[in-house]
């Protein structure tokens, strides 16, 4: 005879380091983020990213 199925799943902590979901959730935010800024940045100098740190 076979044992019942369990009712609820247990939920494991994740861990906070690695590669794992939670790690690119928070990278793939503060990419956005980054590139909001850089977009705004630009929008307001009316330069360049790389001409308004000095590069070009």
């Amino acid at each position: 005879m076979t044992q019942p199925q369990p009712s609820v799943t247990p939920k494991l902590e994740e861990p906070k380091f690695g590669f794992n979901e939670y790690a690119e959730r928070l990278n793939s935010r503060a990419a956005m983020i980054g590139f909001v800024l850089i977009v705004v940045i630009e929008y307001v100098t009316d330069q360049g990213i790389l001409s308004w740190l000095g590069l070009r």
